[in-house]
Parts: C-alpha cells; sequence; structure tokens
C-alpha cells in the first residue's frame, strides 16, 4: 500500500529546520505484515528530542529512515502467529520491540531486550524485515516503529493494547514521554513517600517525571530548568519551588534551600552539565538518576571518593525501567482517574506538512510536547 511518512534522507541539517527541511513528505510503498507484525494506522504521533538528536547526528541512525517512535493509532490488519490482538483494537506503540527470551527480558527488564536493541540500531523490524521503500530503495525504519507516517508495519511486541476512551494524541505520550517520565521515577528509582525530589530538565520527560514524583507522594518537588517560562506550568503540576540552572550559583541554592541536596535528583535534559548539576545536588546515600541521551562521545566527570564515602548511587533509566505491557495500561488508568494529567503537557497540535518548523520550536525548548494529528 501507499503511505506518506516522513523520511529524513541525510542527518546534520543544519537549522533553521524550516528552511532547511531535512525530513522530506514522502509516498513510500508499504508491506503487508509478516510473521509475527501488525499493520496499524497512525492517529497521532509525538515529536521528541530523541527524534531530534537523529535529525541533528547526535544519535546515528542508518539513513534514509521513516522518523517517529512516540505513537498511537488502530490496529488495521495481523500478520501470521499474532495473538492477543486483533483487528480494531486502540494501541501505543512501544520503541523497544521486547522478545521476551533473552536475559533481560527473563530478568523482568524488557526495556533493555537485546535482539530488540539490535533490530533498532540497525533500522529494522525485530526480525530483520524491512517493510518500506521508495521507488524501489529500502527505507530504515526508526526504533521500529517509523511513526510520522499515516501508517505503519511494526512488531508485535511493540504493541501494547489500550482503552479505546483514551483520546488518540493522548495516547501517543504513553508511547515514550509517559513511560520515561514516569517509570524512571517509579519504576527506576523507586522514590518514597515524603521524600524530595528534583528534576533537572524541563521538557516532556522530565514534566513527566514531575508528575510520578506527585504520585509517589514526594513532599518537595523542584524543577530546574535554563528557561524560566516553563516555570508556571511546573508550579501548575506540582513543584514545589523552581530554580534556574542558568544562575551560577544554582547548586548552592538548592543545597542550601535542602539542607545539604536532595533525596532523588532526575536528570531529563540530555546534557552532561545537566546531569552534573543533578548529581551534585544530591545529599549523601541519594539517588541520581538520568534518562537523558547526550551524544556518545560526552564524558562526565565526578569525585569517585562519594560513591562510597557517601553511599550515593548514579543510575541510568531507559524506557523507564517499564515493562509496558504493564505499566502503560496502569498509566493510561491513572490518567483517567484524573491523577496523571499528562494532557497538560501537550503544547501544539501539527499537520504532517509542519514537522520541519515544528522540530525548531522543540529545538529552542519553548515548547513541550508537539504532536501530529493524521
Amino acid at each position: 500500500m501507499k503511505i506518506r511518512a516522513a523520511v529524513l534522507h541525510e542527518v546534520g541539517a543544519i537549522p533553521p529546520y524550516a528552511h532547511s527541511r531535512p525530513l522530506h513528505i514522502e509516498t513510500l510503498e508499504l508491506e503487508p505484515p509478516g510473521e509475527g507484525e501488525v499493520l496499524v494506522k497512525i492517529m497521532a504521533a509525538g515529536l521528541c528530542h530523541s527524534d531530534l538528536s537523529v535529525i541533528d547526528g547526535t544519535r546515528p541512525r542508518p539513513t534514509p529512515l521513516a522518523l517517529g517512535h512516540e505513537a498511537a493509532g488502530i490496529v488495521l490488519e495481523i500478520g501470521p502467529g499474532v495473538r492477543n490482538i486483533n483487528v480494531g483494537d486502540h494501541a501505543v506503540l512501544v520503541f523497544v520491540p521486547s522478545c521476551g527470551h533473552c536475559v533481560p527480558c527473563a530478568q523482568g527488564r524488557p526495556a533493555l531486550c537485546e535482539p530488540g536493541a539490535a533490530a533498532n540500531a540497525a533500522g529494522t523490524l525485530s526480525m530483520g524485515a524491512r517493510r518500506l521503500s521508495l521507488d524501489g530503495r529500502p527505507i530504515y525504519h526508526h526504533l521500529g516503529v517509523s511513526a510520522f507516517a499515516d501508517h505503519a508495519v511494526v512488531s508485535r511486541n511493540s504493541v501494547v493494547k489500550i482503552d479505546a476512551g483514551v483520546p488518540f494524541d493522548v495516547a501517543a505520550l504513553f508511547g515514550c514521554a509517559v513511560i520515561t517520565g514516569v517509570g524512571a521515577v517509579l519504576n527506576t528509582a523507586q522514590v518514597r513517600a515524603g521524600s524530595t525530589v528534583a528534576i533537572v530538565g524541563l521538557g516532556g520527560v522530565g514534566l513527566n517525571a514531575l508528575l510520578g514524583a506527585q504520585l509517589a507522594g514526594a513532599r518537595t518537588i523542584i524543577a530546574i530548568d535554563v528557561r524560566e517560562t516553563k516555570f508556571d506550568l511546573a508550579g501548575q503540576l506540582g513543584a514545589t519551588s523552581t530554580f534556574s540552572a542558568a544562575l551560577p550559583d544554582c547548586v548552592a541554592r538548592i543545597r542550601d534551600y535542602t539542607a545539604g541536596g536532595v533525596d532523588y535528583a532526575f536528570e531529563m535534559a540530555g546534557s552532561t552539565a545537566a546531569l552534573e548539576l543533578a548529581w551534585a545536588i544530591t545529599r549523601r546515600g541519594g539517588q541520581t538518576v538520568t534518562a537523558g541521551l547526550p551524544h556518545p562521545d560526552k564524558r562526565m566527570s565526578l569525585p569517585a571518593l562519594q560513591l562510597v564515602g557517601e553511599e550515593r548511587t548514579l543510575r541510568g533509566s531507559y524506557l523507564g525501567s517499564c515493562v509496558p505491557v504493564r505499566d502503560i495500561p496502569a498509566y493510561v488508568s491513572l490518567y483517567r482517574a484524573g491523577r496523571l494529567p499528562v494532557d497538560r503537557l501537550m503544547s501544539q497540535r501539527i499537520g504532517l506538512t509542519e514537522i520541519n518548523g515544528a522540530f525548531d520550536r522543540l529545538a529552542d525548548g519553548e515548547t513541550i510536547r508537539q504532536i501530529v494529528v493524521f
């Protein structure tokens, strides 16, 4: 079948992207689903910094690539061997197609699925296939999803069924921003009620971490960003105080405010400077958790003695350490109960042809979550 999709032919375009136009809206050929695969009509897809980092070359991926990884849609067709999902089901797509059989999956850590990671790096679906082509030339899949398109063939392992009553533009957020941010708090750090928490970086993932801290019962939630324009929304969502990371004495101010630092600090900005700030404001015995994705060549430095002398913990969190088939329905239920208002994080709804300019807004840091609506 013919579909319309946003295709990245080369990385490293010079912004503004509204002028350089790194994403081309192409008519692609999409093959039907094969063994263990599903055809999904994409209804909504979110713009994420993980997409932007592919465009600017921070996260190397093969090209030409059909971009996008955070989405929701309707199942239109199922391939041979697919079970437990039906045509007409509403679904959230997940960007790690966990196999269920490798060592991490067997340990209950599907975000670290080894075959899934290998397929994502290769730009294929989990079984190694590429179902997209342009004039006979194969097109790579982005993280097994390629969501900036009106249809997608994905692995069954990338599909999580959800309640049909959830609007698609809201549902899309659960595929990345929600599970990454909320999951980092509830799964990776396992924040205790009554704790003090700091969130460094108030994008879509960071603000979801803020919502997760509220769910966990944190008594103090500090929101930190270089852009003070985000502080009003952070306060509305439950931040008890805000600090500008642009101030040279930001660390000193926070350590003074918290009498020595916070119990848990979350870095959600994707920069080593933000991670070093998060480490510096964590108290003795505390946890520093990062879900940011800086350039692979970036390094951070820290006093090694602190790890032992202060019993400090530095942890990474990928996909919020989530089990998607367990956590996405649970988080959707919390949203429907009014306890996880992720709909307030949507900044703008756009059409597919507006996507290049939308990435300029994302790069500028003045927007939270923009949603392509089909």
